[in-house]
């Protein structure tokens, strides 16, 4: 192992590979011992094109990393004429006026909506390569926009990984699976909380339909918490939808935990009062202690993790996620959050 490893140095060195050493030999590592383990052609073949597809799609989204963005989801069938149609071409273009890109599959429908409201410029697309689907207009600029997957797995990571914010339009089995992902992603604290919006056409019931099941079927039997559908905006109404996407980092910035304690980065520095009257009302999600003021943890300092940033910080109750998220939106509305 240390010989390979030594020959792997080397290569690198070759290669002229100087950030990030580690990972890089890990991943070369990896790859050579599929190669020892007798791994079967198709097996690789999964493998060797998951991962050209990531190197792609980070390619795509790189030279982008600064500026937020939204991805849209919702039916390939729609067509131009459904209202659904102008409701997603509608909420991209305000999206898109505010600086938000707009990320979708790149196929028709829903697709071919949203990227057509956020123009060439502001549109990303992550398409993948299906037989039987009619290819959208050309509304993506050109290449440096877009990518072609294969699997739906590494698509998935794509649409979701990069960004901050999600809009679920009306769709079949593919729209539902999406927004189902996103919804366990948050449930299980495997995705950090972003804003997560149901927009349907206006005077629409598809949505109203799925927040009656999770209310009458879902939380009666057990299998999901009370609160865990309060992350989600249901709304018929595409200015509202803007609303929750950009209301939701009006002061809240990001979160990170450093061992039991989560520890929130806010963008404005909260008073004594604001911080009394939190942890009156959310007293009933915290596992122990107060909600307190912090300094930036040792490992975020260490880190450079937007140090500069006020921090609260608190021991969150097991399963809470949807009352941590009704406090992100009280920390959103505080008095001393000033845009």
């Amino acid at each position: 192992m240390d010989e390979l490893r030594t020959r792997i140095d080397a290569l690198m060195d070759e290669a002229g590979v100087t950030a990030n050493r580690t990972l890089i030999s890990r991943i070369l590592e990896t790859g050579i011992r599929l190669g020892q383990d007798g791994t079967d052609r198709l097996n690789l073949k999964i493998a060797s094109a998951a991962l050209a597809e990531m190197r792609d799609a980070f390619r795509l989204f790189q030279p982008f990393a600064d500026v937020p963005k939204v991805t849209v989801f919702g039916s390939a069938r729609t067509k131009q004429d459904d209202p659904l149609y102008g409701q997603a071409r509608s909420v991209a273009e305000q999206l898109a006026r505010r600086g938000w890109m707009v990320v979708t599959g790149a196929g028709p429908g829903i697709m071919q909506a949203a990227a057509e409201g956020a123009g060439e410029k502001m549109a990303l697309g992550v398409s993948i390569s299906l037989p039987f689907e009619e290819k959208p207009s050309a509304v993506i600029a050109d290449e440096t926009h877009s990518v072609e997957m294969k699997y739906f797995f590494t698509r998935k990571l794509m649409l979701v990984k990069e960004s901050t914010g999600f809009i679920c339009l009306p769709g079949g089995f593919g729209t539902l699976d999406e927004m189902f992902e996103l919804l366990t992603l948050q449930q299980t604290g495997k995705a950090e909380p972003v804003p997560i919006v149901l927009l349907d056409e206006p005077g629409g019931t598809f949505w109203r339909s799925l927040e009656r099941f999770v209310t009458e079927a879902l939380i009666p039997a057990g299998v999901i918490s009370p609160g865990d559908f309060d992350r989600v905006l249901v709304t018929d109404s595409a200015e509202e939808a803007v609303a929750e996407i950009t209301g939701f980092w009006r002061n809240y910035h990001s979160l990170r935990w450093v061992g039991d304690l989560l520890v929130l980065r806010l963008k404005h520095r909260p008073e004594d009062a604001e911080i009394d009257d939190l942890n009156e009302r959310f007293a009933s999600i915290l596992a122990r202690g107060r909600i307190e003021r912090v300094d930036a943890q040792p490992v975020e300092v260490s880190d450079g993790d937007v140090v500069d940033l006020p921090r609260l910080a608190l021991h969150l109750g097991q399963r809470e996620v949807g009352g941590l998220y009704r406090l992100i939106d009280a920390i959103n509305a505080l008095g001393s959050a000033v845009d």
